[in-house]
């Protein structure tokens, strides 16, 4: 039976709620879906990026128009390996985002004050329920004055100095002459010096020879790693009965950060819904929420071993490892979708971290 709601509003024009207007759009035009925003743009400054493999293809009707780049395959680089991984990578620019959301939905408020609502998406929730560790970044566009000839993504380069945590730089080339460069750290704390880094981003740029002129697009982050915690405490702490979407929901993956995946997911299955009343989307998504976190515990015992067993200077000896995994072990695991004989490889062999300290990570992080 088709549900007798006639509007559906959704607080937080970011990824997750951005996502679920368009679906609602889409596929239940009998629904007015007014999308609130209190900045003056949807998506903010950002850019998401996600691997073909992390999308179900039902699903993919939701992310496509989004998509500004795409690439036939990405590269790792560690101090002793280096990898080019054959698998489809894209990423969605905030300006397009904004975009196609403006065009598809005619109830869009920007720069409107906190309210109610049906779907709440207006980021994270109370953190101190969790136990985390960091990952912070600071990106940047650089326009070169020669093509920088890159043709596909760096996602993990991670042969430079490691410092403050597990250190690795990203690189997305939008163009002949342009780069988007990030630079990344899975660190104990979440302090992000802006000054330093962009110093970092540019002296990694003309190492490399990609000499030219920063754009002003830039953009910053720091992301929960998640450990462990409590996750009944962490949804109380912004409502009970309330229906969420995104951090808000506590929906990302846990250690990799990847939200794209999640707000789709979900997006989908509110699509689905035949209820779409509050209670109905509060229980549909408290339910969805927690059935991923009840599915994760395995990359959390991963983010445990990482920040608690491996020294930080030597968290990259991790990451080098897994890339030296089958393929689809790896697609699998950047879409939170491991196998038991997935999690079994990466378990198994000599440990880039000493047996008693990943025990002692384990066996804390599950208390």
């Amino acid at each position: 039976m088709a549900s007798p709601v006639q509007s559906v509003r959704i607080l937080g024009g970011g990824l997750a709620g951005g996502l679920i207007a368009f679906a609602l759009a889409e596929r239940r035009p009998e629904v007015a879906v007014e999308l609130v925003e209190a900045g003056d743009r949807l998506g903010g400054n950002h850019v998401w990026s996600f691997f073909d493999s992390d999308i179900v293809p039902a699903d993919r009707w939701i992310v496509e128009p989004f998509i500004s780049h795409r690439w036939d395959g990405y590269e790792v680089r560690f101090p002793a390996h280096s990898r080019t991984i054959r698998a489809t990578y894209n990423s969605i620019e905030s300006e397009r985002f904004d975009a196609v959301l403006h065009e598809r939905l005619p109830g869009v408020r920007l720069g409107a004050p906190a309210e109610e609502g049906d779907i709440d998406a207006r980021g994270p929730g109370d953190l101190s329920a969790l136990d985390l560790g960091w990952q912070k970044f600071m990106g940047m566009t650089i326009e070169t004055v020669r093509p920088h000839g890159l043709v596909r993504p760096i996602v993990m380069d991670a042969a430079v100095d490691q410092l403050d945590g597990y250190r690795f730089v990203y690189v997305l080339p939008f163009g002949p002459t342009r780069l988007f460069i990030e630079d990344t750290y899975y660190s104990d704390t979440p302090d992000l010096d802006v000054g330093t880094l962009r110093e970092r981003i540019l002296a990694y740029a003309a190492g490399r020879g990609w000499h030219g002129a920063p754009s002003n697009r830039v953009e910053t982050g720091v992301l929960p790693v998640i450990i462990g915690g409590d996750f009944d405490a962490y949804w109380r702490s912004t409502g009970e009965v309330s229906a969420k979407a995104g951090m808000r929901a506590g929906l990302c993956h846990p250690t990799t950060g990847y939200s794209l995946p999640d707000a789709v997911r979900l997006a989908a299955s509110i699509a689905r819904a035949p209820d779409l009343s509050p209670p109905a989307l509060a229980r549909l998504t408290r339910a969805h929420a927690e059935r991923a976190w009840k599915q994760r515990g395995f990359y959390r015992m991963l983010d445990a071993m990482l920040f608690r067993a491996a020294a930080p200077a030597q968290r990259y000896r991790v990451l080098e490892r897994f890339y030296r995994l089958p393929e689809p072990l790896i697609g699998r695991f950047y879409a939170a979708e491991s196998t038991m004989l997935d999690k079994l490889r990466i378990l198994t062999g000599k440990p880039p971290v000493p047996i008693g300290r990943a025990v002692r990570a384990i066996l804390k992080g599950s208390e």
